[in-house]
């Protein structure tokens, strides 16, 4: 599925569907849920709620990783969805944020069991933007399932940065 969203502080999030293809259960059920379920979150002004700080996690410092990047281990202060149990890897010269990855600390829903995530962030124009995030989840019945999502820019704060296009066929 490939989607354009947009997130600016006076019209929230916002999302158009412009090519899909696969499963029209898990398109509709996983990925517009999915959609769907961020726009509501910047709606109801939850987006805090994810934040990589005090208030959401307790940080302790952890040996470096093997690629290099410092380590910090993150604890949640509460079980959410939104919140990792795991690891947070930074660039040791300027503590910029590279990835983010463990389980996260309640599951979305009753079929779905012991979700681990990776999410990748890059600087683009100066700005910090996640570019991927990755998940393996163990689902009830089915088993074991994966999801990766990448992100293409056009655009950040107004400036233009890529030209994403869509790459998969559209369905009717």
């Amino acid at each position: 599925m490939d989607a354009w969203t947009e997130v600016d502080h006076a019209g929230g999030f916002r999302y158009q569907v412009v090519a899909e293809g696969g499963s029209g259960y898990i398109r509709s059920r996983v990925l517009r849920a999915a959609l769907a379920g961020e726009q509501k979150m910047w709606m109801s002004g939850d987006s805090a709620k994810a934040a990589l700080t005090r208030d959401n996690y307790i940080f302790e410092e952890r040996a470096p990783h093997a690629d290099a990047l410092a380590t910090l281990g993150v604890t949640p202060l509460r079980k959410d969805v939104l919140l990792v149990n795991g690891s947070v890897f930074v660039n040791p010269d300027d503590a910029d944020l590279v990835r983010v990855e463990g389980k996260l600390s309640r599951t979305p829903s009753f079929w779905t069991r012991r979700v681990e995530v990776v999410r990748r962030y890059e600087r683009i124009n100066g700005i910090r933007v996640p570019v991927a995030i990755e998940s393996i989840a163990q689902v009830l019945i089915a088993g074991r399932s994966t999801f990766k999502m990448t992100y293409e820019y056009e655009a950040i704060n107004g400036e233009h940065v890529g030209n994403p296009q869509p790459r998969t066929p559209s369905h009717p």
